[in-house]
């Protein structure tokens, strides 16, 4: 087994759990990181790092499954449980249709460093302008539970945005929920539940499509990946939680700026020869 393969994928697997449910987008952070190491053949690390974030969603999973059980165990009559369950499908339901038409299309084109920093830059801006209108308004829905199914396709069509490199599914959802009225808390929670099915259709889709990419050789890259990030994105989810009880966006917003400056000072003056 290739030792320094390994410390590679650890390191990947890092970024994914620390970075899959911030509003800084994992997707940017795996190309860039990926490029960085040199980390597999293109191929293999697309398939790579969708794998891994089935190790971010079991972290979800985990840390709500008594709300998680509570959810499905109550969808069997009318009430939040069901509502809760029902929001979730039709918020997942715009961005699995995209995926399917235009994957292609968006990885021929946008998987590119610059576009990367871009839609860093941009994401930086939106939530800058999102938290300084939540801060003259009082939220509409305070817990998840009151969120309506109106409103949940509107937070799924939202993270249709995160199709694009670089933008953040967990932005994206969180940052329109936040737009829509909804409570930073619970815009992140809800960003939490959404994440599961998006991410687990998503690998399981992946894996399947490509599996001639894999072969018994990849299982221990793979299985490290995984496992970091799952315990990194556990640890992560923990924390945004508790900071965003008594903090805002603002400081994700500077630093998406910051590095997407930074990925494009680097591209253009030839100091990282950026091949995504």
């Amino acid at each position: 087994m290739d030792i320094v393969l390994l410390f590679k994928s650890l390191i990947m697997g890092m970024v994914e759990g620390i970075t899959e449910f911030l509003p800084i987008s994992s997707t940017g952070h795996l190309i860039l990181t990926g490029d960085l190491l040199n980390f597999m053949s293109k191929e293999k690390r697309d398939v790579y790092e969708i794998f891994i974030q089935l190790g971010a969603m079991l972290a979800v999973v985990w840390e709500y499954r008594a709300k998680l059980t509570q959810t499905l165990k109550g969808a069997v009559k009318p009430g939040s449980e069901r509502n809760l369950l029902l929001a979730v499908v039709i918020a997942f339901i715009p961005a699995a249709i995209l995926g399917l038409l235009f994957s292609k299309t968006i990885k021929a084109h946008l998987f590119q460093p610059v576009p990367v920093a871009m839609a860093f830059i941009i994401g930086g801006i939106i939530i800058l302008w999102a938290e300084k209108r939540q801060a003259n308004k009082v939220p509409v829905v305070e817990s998840v539970d009151d969120l309506s199914l109106k409103d949940a396709l509107k937070v799924g069509l939202c993270q249709c945005l995160a199709l694009i490199p670089g933008t953040s599914r967990s932005g994206a959802t969180i940052i329109g929920g936040m737009f829509l009225g909804i409570s930073r808390k619970a815009a992140t929670e809800f960003s939490f539940f959404l994440g599961i099915p998006t991410l687990g259709a998503a690998s399981i889709y992946s894996l399947l499509k490509h599996r001639h990419e894999l072969d018994m050789g990849d299982s221990g890259v793979f299985a490290v990946g995984f496992i970091a990030s799952f315990i990194f994105a556990f640890i992560a989810i923990r924390a945004l939680i508790k900071f965003i009880s008594t903090h805002t966006f603002v400081g994700f917003a500077y630093y998406r700026i910051a590095f997407g400056l930074i990925v494009l000072a680097t591209a253009y003056s030839g100091l990282v020869s950026w091949t995504v």
